[in-house]
């Protein structure tokens, strides 16, 4: 029985992320995006940590009755589009009636993405952009681009939501693993510092922060024509 106790105790830990973003939310409607975005790495680190918790304490064998999956992606799907979705539309970042559409474009697309049955490719890639809009919401507050280029960002990532390319999962692709969480962490500790800052690190910050992100959007394309370059 503690067992089950125990288990039942990690799905609490993953619905806590639906609590985490409604305090994220909450900021976001105050226009406060520092602590909105404080409060969507909190439920980062609860989505990193509850699966390996399931996995090792066999949750799902324990407590068959309760879907750990559909819990997770209950609470991705709030915290990874729905609170950025809404941060992104009410920001200012784009102009009526761009802003509206932005959102409701984000919502359909996220939610069509996490209904996927095959979201993951061989080698536990994603298939597509995986709707990390979270962090698309992080980035353009960081750099506050153009009104049109913030349209046409969100408009090409909704597209690629549906395009058949491997985008790298940090804690599961084995290639490159250790390089990709290095460079994960230091995007966590200098995003951390810009929301000190109140998103104005600093160029030499925000050009850290954009080389990462290169380099986790495109590592699993490169990994896979090396790979096919090898085998040819």
């Amino acid at each position: 029985m503690p067992r089950v106790h125990a288990a039942f105790l990690i799905h609490v830990l993953t619905a806590s992320g639906a609590a985490l973003a409604l305090l994220a939310m909450r900021a976001a409607v105050a226009h406060h995006w520092p602590a909105m975005f404080a409060w969507l790495g909190v439920a980062l680190v609860v989505d990193a940590v509850d699966g390996p918790l399931a996995r090792r304490f066999r949750v799902a064998d324990k407590l068959p009755r309760w879907s750990g999956e559909t819990l997770d992606l209950v609470v991705d799907f709030v915290t990874y589009v729905f609170v950025p979705a809404y941060a992104i539309a009410a920001s200012g970042l784009l102009t009526p009636p761009f802003d509206v559409v932005a959102g409701l474009v984000i919502t359909i697309t996220g939610g069509l993405y996490f209904a996927d049955r095959e979201m993951k490719m061989p080698g536990n890639y994603f298939r597509g952009f995986p709707a990390l809009w979270n962090c698309i919401a992080f980035y353009l507050l960081l750099m506050r681009p153009a009104p049109w280029l913030a349209a046409a960002a969100v408009a090409a990532l909704a597209v690629l939501t549906f395009v058949p390319f491997r985008f790298v999962h940090p804690m599961r692709v084995v290639r490159l693993r250790v390089l990709t969480l290095l460079l994960l962490a230091a995007a966590c500790v200098l995003a951390a510092f810009a929301l000190t800052r109140d998103l104005h690190p600093g160029l030499w910050v925000t050009a850290s922060l954009c080389a990462i992100a290169c380099y986790m959007f495109l590592i699993g394309t490169f990994s896979a024509t090396v790979k096919s370059s090898v085998r040819g």
